[in-house]
């Protein structure tokens, strides 16, 4: 693992009308979005492929490009057996980069230790690491997990009110924890369930009542709902994709935790919730190998999701938290989304 000042060809996308049309040599072009959207678009900064986590430390954007390596760090078609830590300014001027063995799966800003925490290879073979950017020639810590129980890998990292969130990804069945809280300690990271893929929950659509027994085969993406959105403040939620499920755990990880289930009209990946009406939506687009970011109508506490049909390309949707309903956003249904972040422009 190494960390590298880059000083590659950067092609960065001028700002888009309904009129213009992205042009990018290195990548596939794209239509433009429609009114009242505007959309720069940043190309990879070299060789890297397939962005996909992005989040934001301090006034840098960071992304992971997978690079083609396997869910279980098999090597890509050309080789590639590591994945790449890009850092833009918030202008989309690139940064330092950092390479990671393995597929990165999780990538999450941990303000308070000012360092990102990255998982590795959603399906097996799983591991952690910090990058701490400030660190130099040491920026990078391995760790092991141990604790590991679900039978499967690790997707995202989540800090929720001060504890590391991980979810436990393709689970060998539906009996294992779901998500677990992890302890840093020297070169470990020790691992004790939340709560697991066979919980009770409450039925949290609209209209619906009781409890059910949840059945996960498929956690995935996660994040913490902010204090603006409209349900579930303040709460933990875990998408399980392949379910077409948002789970939200109140007070996750105490004795008083309590678990709702939303279902959805459609698998979803990550979801990202607007603070504030003047926010910028930074989106990765594997398909395109390109990082957009979109200012627009977008309202406080306002969640948008990557949807992930089977037989099509991902899009971007509104989500509504009482129906559980994904409705497209037509005027950006040229991008095809991953990963999801609101931020503001400073």
């Amino acid at each position: 693992m190494d960390i590298r000042p880059s000083r590659k060809p950067f092609m960065l996308g001028a700002a888009l009308s309904a009129a213009a049309l992205l042009s990018c040599n290195a990548i596939p072009a794209i239509a433009a979005p429609a009114e009242p959207y505007t959309v720069k678009s940043f190309a990879a900064v070299g060789s890297e492929s397939k962005p996909d986590d992005i989040t934001r430390l301090g006034n840098n954007i960071y992304v992971a490009f997978q690079n083609g390596v396997g869910p279980m760090g098999e090597p890509s078609a050309s080789g590639a057996t590591a994945s790449t830590i890009q850092q833009y300014s918030l202008d989309g001027t690139p940064g330092a980069s950092w390479t990671i063995t393995g597929k990165i799966d999780g990538l999450h800003a941990d303000e308070a230790g000012q360092r990102l925490l990255v998982t590795t290879n959603e399906d097996g073979n799983s591991a952690f690491h910090t990058v701490t950017p400030a660190a130099g020639d040491t920026a990078v810590k391995d760790y092991t997990y141990t604790g590991l129980t679900h039978g499967g890998g690790t997707d995202t990292a989540t800090i929720y009110q001060g504890k590391i969130f991980i979810t436990a990804s393709n689970p060998a069945d539906t009996t294992g924890p779901a998500v677990y809280q992890a302890t840093l300690s020297g070169s470990t990271a020790a691992l004790a369930p939340v709560f697991t893929d066979n919980a009770t929950a409450a039925v949290a659509n609209t209209g619906s009542t009781g409890t059910t027994p949840l059945a996960l085969t498929d956690p995935d993406s996660a994040t913490v709902v902010p204090a603006e959105s409209p349900r579930f403040k303040n709460q933990f939620m875990l998408a399980s994709q392949g379910d077409q499920q948002l789970i939200f755990a109140d007070r996750a990880g105490t004795p008083q935790q309590s678990l709702q289930v939303l279902n959805l009209n459609g698998q979803v990946d990550d979801t990202a919730f607007a603070t504030t009406s003047q926010q910028t939506l930074w989106i990765t687009d594997p398909d395109h190998n390109t990082v957009h970011s979109v200012t627009g109508p977008f309202a406080a506490g306002q969640a948008l999701s990557t949807v992930t049909p089977d037989t099509a390309p991902d899009y971007l949707a509104s989500l509504d938290l009482s129906t559980g309903s994904l409705t497209p956003v037509p005027g950006l249904s040229s991008i095809h989304p991953k990963g999801l972040l609101f931020t503001s422009a400073q």
